[in-house]
């Protein structure tokens, strides 16, 4: 019993140090947030053989099956990067800027001995695919390293406490025993910034070698290699990495009594549960076990599956559209087709999208609810920008409700956005829902930063109302007559005109407008060719039967006439596609060529979320067309 609750304790003396750390996974990204990964990079070297000594790559969606990239071979020549013509253990870390990559190795080849390296290589990258690399001699560039034997094994993490990265690796000097080492690198992760240090030298004063560190709530888990004494997994435990102060573990971590090394330990998407991987390399082969706790393990090898062989490697999650960027390089594997599609166009959980053509910067852009939190409980939104409607960057937070907006903090909800030309000077018009009230904020630009106007623009029901919510702002500009109008509304429609200042609405122009039983929500509103469209979503976001339908009207402000087959857009279950609505429309501009911008559950897992999948959805486009009534034409929603 000791043994288990020894952890706890730990845990209950550095509760200070967890909220420290914690407070630096709040710090909004500019990349992916933790909830919007969608699968996992694993790199990795294949073997003893020179050429096998090289940086290979594989992907998975799910954590357990894995495919090799570039049909298992390299993904750069060794001989390009390494002092020896080899490297091994690559280790990946995502930086905490979200956007940029650390890969770290071991610049070796086993042909010229077991004791023949006495340098490392750090690498950088900003998106997966060029890599920038520098080779660090240990032995060449520090005194008193004449009898320096090997350096092995680099990994990397970050050190909030002195908010730099840190790499750190083993060394063996003479005949003494293996110790991991550390040093920290400067901003650029080219060099060190200083002399190599002892980071962790176990009690008995015998080797270790293979560390991994993995920062859970607050606390270090050092999983390390007892080379030449067991040849296990050992765990040790800080509160601070240069202390020097470890709680050694009892026992070995191995789920298995055959010798290995090369342990790796990530987190599962969207999951409390870990997984320790490690090189069982007397068989030739890897195991996979899983805990939530980082003590008690169990194998899984049964669930795991991969097509090629893997030495010493380490797994990172990506996004989406880290996933494309890398088959884009080294190509799809074949089995994993049906889960790389184009749909959905934006990394991880977003809803609610509105587009717009920026006139001044010649860039698409989504605006969308930050989806992914339970209960619609998002506080901030971020834009996405695309000069294609293909390739979709973040361009991070743009207004963020604690920080921005004076008059709500919570349910940050459904924006929409107007260009508008004023003095020559192009101006940005976000409407926001906030603690089911609407907000606006200004800007010079489309990415921001917005400025709220300092008050709710809607906050109470229009007149004759008594149900439904004051949410899911639409803005529309006629081009007929130049004026402006803000519709909104849940279990209603209501519209009013905006001044000409845009952030506020002109008196006694507020009317609701009279639809059909099917009004849920997310009204949009455009113009075609002399007709004003009216578009809005029937049932309830968490259904799987939410969907558009659409009326028509000669007038931005109505009468809307119904149309007949007015369902232009509802689930296919033949693609397991389901919870299609509250979408946008984009036209290209200077064509009669037309986009619908929505969202829907989850694929493939969100149709058994229940509830869930209502706050857990994502992006989609696909085309619209019109017969020669004007009609829309059902679109099909795709993969």
């Amino acid at each position: 019993m000791k043994k288990f609750l020894r952890p706890r304790l730990i845990l209950l003396a550095f509760l200070k140090i967890a909220f420290i750390s914690n407070s630096f996974s709040q710090v909004y990204k500019s990349g992916p947030a933790d909830k919007d990964f969608a699968g996992y990079l694993f790199a990795y070297f294949k073997g003893n053989d020179v050429k096998d000594e090289s940086v290979c790559f594989a992907i998975s969606t799910d954590g357990y099956n894995y495919r090799a990239l570039n049909n298992n071979e390299p993904i750069i020549d060794s001989k390009l990067i390494s002092s020896t013509g080899g490297v091994r253990d690559p280790h990946i870390l995502r930086a905490e800027d979200g956007r940029s990559f650390y890969m770290v190795l071991t610049d070796m080849t086993s042909s010229k001995g077991w004791d023949s390296n006495r340098a490392l290589i750090l690498m950088k990258s900003n998106d997966l695919v060029n890599w920038k690399h520098t080779v660090i001699n240990i032995q060449q560039r520090y005194k008193g390293q004449e009898d320096l034997k090997r350096v092995w094994a680099p990994q990397t993490i970050f050190d909030p406490a002195a908010k730099k990265y840190m790499v750190y690796w083993s060394m063996q000097h003479g005949a003494g025993p293996d110790i991991i080492y550390y040093a920290y690198v400067n901003s650029d992760f080219t060099d060190f910034e200083s002399e190599p240090r002892v980071l962790f030298n176990p009690k008995n004063g015998k080797s270790c070698i293979d560390g991994d560190i993995i920062n859970k709530n607050g606390l270090f888990y050092l999983f390390y290699k007892t080379e030449g004494h067991g040849n296990g997994i050992k765990l040790a435990l800080t509160d601070s990495l240069t202390s020097g102060k470890w709680i050694e573990q009892e026992g070995y971590k191995q789920q298995t009594k055959d010798a290995v090394e090369g342990s790796s330990v990530f987190k599962l998407n969207n999951s409390d549960k870990y997984i320790l991987m490690y090189d069982v390399y007397g068989k030739g082969k890897y195991q996979f076990c899983e805990s939530y706790d980082l003590d008690k393990f169990k194998v899984i090898d049964h669930e795991v599956k991969m097509d090629f062989h893997p030495r010493h490697g380490t797994i990172i999650p990506v996004s989406r559209q880290e996933l494309k960027n890398l088959t884009n390089r080294w190509g799809i594997p074949i089995d994993m087709e049906l889960t790389l599609k184009t749909n959905p166009v934006l990394d991880g959980f977003y809803a609610d999208p509105d587009v717009l053509y920026s006139n001044k910067t010649k860039k698409y852009y989504i605006y969308p609810t930050s989806d992914g939190f339970d209960g619609w409980g998002g506080t901030y939104f971020k834009t996405f920008s695309s000069p294609d409607l293909k390739n979709w960057t973040d361009e991070g937070v743009i207004l963020d409700l604690k920080k921005d907006v004076s008059w709500a903090d919570r349910n940050a909800w459904a924006p929409t956005i107007a260009e508008k030309k004023i003095n020559g000077v192009y101006k940005y018009y976000y409407y926001f829902t906030a603690a089911q009230k609407i907000g606006v904020a200004v800007s010079e630009q489309p990415t921001g930063p917005f400025t709220d106007s300092g008050k709710p623009l809607v906050s109470t029901k229009p007149n004759g109302v008594k149900e439904g919510q004051e949410i899911d702002p639409a803005v529309f500009i006629d081009p007929k007559t130049g004026k402006s109008y803000l519709y909104w509304g849940n279990g209603y429609l209501a519209v009013a005109e905006l001044n000409k200042d845009m952030i506020s609405l002109k008196k006694n122009t507020t009317k609701v407008l009279q639809t059909d039983e099917t009004f849920r929500e997310g009204c949009y509103v455009f113009y075609r060719k002399g007709t004003y469209y009216f578009l809005w979503s029937e049932e309830d976001t968490r259904s799987e039967n939410y969907r558009v339908r659409y009326g028509t009207s000669n007038s931005a402000t109505g009468p809307i006439e119904i149309r007949e087959n007015n369902l232009i857009l509802q689930k296919d279950p033949s693609q397991g596609i389901y919870g299609t609505g509250h979408n946008s429309v984009l036209q290209i501009p200077g064509k009669d060529e037309w986009y619908m911008v929505y969202h829907r559950f989850s694929y493939p897992d969100g149709i058994n979320m229940g509830d869930a999948a209502g706050f857990n959805r994502e992006v989609c486009i696909d085309r619209m067309y019109f017969d020669e009534k004007g009609n829309i034409i059902p679109v099909k929603p795709t993969h």
